[in-house]
């Protein structure tokens, strides 16, 4: 007699080993509940590192100031207005538009882009400047991405007009213009930021101390703006909706889109309003959080007397704050929450104000 010791694979033992319609469908609820407990985390880790690269990147740009200090014994101006036609030789009529080099265009030697720089010739307006030569491509200064003016989180890191004759990179750190008014072409006279328009100042300006005074923050590229207004004064707004009223010349995404230009819209900011303020303004059905300013800097025109006033706010896309430098190199992160007063305090250079944050 044989024994058969083979296993006995029934039917009833097979459909005990395999899995059930029901045990299949838990146990892809269950990894869909795990992954969405971690995507969040992911995303979390991901933003910090986005802000870390944001701060090294400010950190970079204010050292690359206060290179420049040591090298000219000055800061660079906000905005350095050419002083010759295209040809080189002319001066420029008082009529005439002085589309004014950035000072992030200024400081390019002091962030290894000497190359570029060495292109440029600073006596023409950015506008009139012929194209360059680099590594044997030739093109429009204002279309080169310089990668330190770029924060990671930017959605927009694109270049404006892209095939145009009027190439360019956006930017995502605006020099610290000051408060409301920037600069008065009927007399010179400029505000109350750490950077000027249209002369250098020294360290001496920064009477506040250099850790208490603003030098960059983080700015959103492709910003809706009013422009042009022209009126010849205009008090401080004391609410965002009240900057919306006063109107212009509306631009629905061009602001803070050329790192070479140096009008507060562009390449700036102010502290009229706290980080990340909304200010509102609806056209044609679409809600758009907008700048204003006055009048352009350097721009010619019947009315090229009219004095820049200005709401350039700083923005970015890191959650509940912005990346901030200060003019003693010093980075850190300033909450929306932040008090207005104390904003703006840190955004003038010579206030008396006293800081207790």
């Amino acid at each position: 007699m044989m024994l058969n010791l083979c296993p006995r694979w029934t039917q009833e033992t097979q459909t005990r080993r395999a899995f059930t319609l029901v045990e299949l469908l838990v146990v892809i609820a269950i990894i869909g509940i795990l992954i969405g407990m971690l995507l969040p985390a992911v995303q979390a880790v991901r933003e910090a590192a986005r802000r870390t690269s944001c701060a090294n990147n400010l950190r970079q740009v204010a050292l690359a100031v206060q290179n420049y200090e040591s090298t000219f014994q000055n800061l660079p101006p906000g905005s350095l207005f050419p002083r010759f036609e295209s040809d080189g030789m002319t001066p420029l009529s008082p009529g005439a538009d002085r589309n004014g080099w950035s000072l992030q265009a200024q400081i390019l030697p002091y962030l290894e882009q000497a190359n570029l720089s060495s292109s440029i010739n600073y006596e023409l307006g950015y506008k009139d400047h012929p194209p360059i030569s680099i590594n044997g491509a030739t093109a429009q200064i204002s279309r080169f991405r310089i990668a330190t003016y770029l924060c990671a989180s930017e959605v927009m890191d694109e270049r404006r007009g892209e095939g145009t004759a009027e190439e360019n990179y956006p930017l995502n750190y605006g020099w610290n213009a000051g408060l409301w008014f920037v600069f008065n072409p009927t007399d010179s006279s400029v505000g109350s930021g750490a950077f000027v328009t249209g002369k250098p100042q020294g360290m001496q300006a920064i009477r506040d101390g250099l850790s208490n005074t603003l030098a960059f923050s983080e700015v959103k590229a492709y910003t809706p703006y009013f422009r042009n207004l022209g009126a010849a004064s205009l008090n401080m707004p004391a609410s965002s909706a009240e900057v919306v009223e006063f109107g212009g010349d509306f631009k629905t995404n061009s602001g803070h889109t050329e790192w070479v230009d140096g009008r507060t819209h562009q390449s700036g900011f102010t502290a009229t309003f706290p980080p990340n303020t909304q200010v509102i303004h609806e056209s044609s059905g679409e809600l758009f959080d907008v700048d204003w300013t006055n009048w352009q800097e350097g721009k010619g025109g019947s009315v090229a007397t009219s004095p820049t006033f200005a709401a350039v706010t700083s923005r970015s896309y890191h959650p509940a704050g912005v990346n901030t430098a200060r003019m003693d190199g010093s980075v850190a992160f300033v909450a929306d929450s932040i008090s207005p007063e104390i904003w703006s305090a840190l955004a003038t250079r010579s206030g008396g104000e006293v800081i207790s944050q």
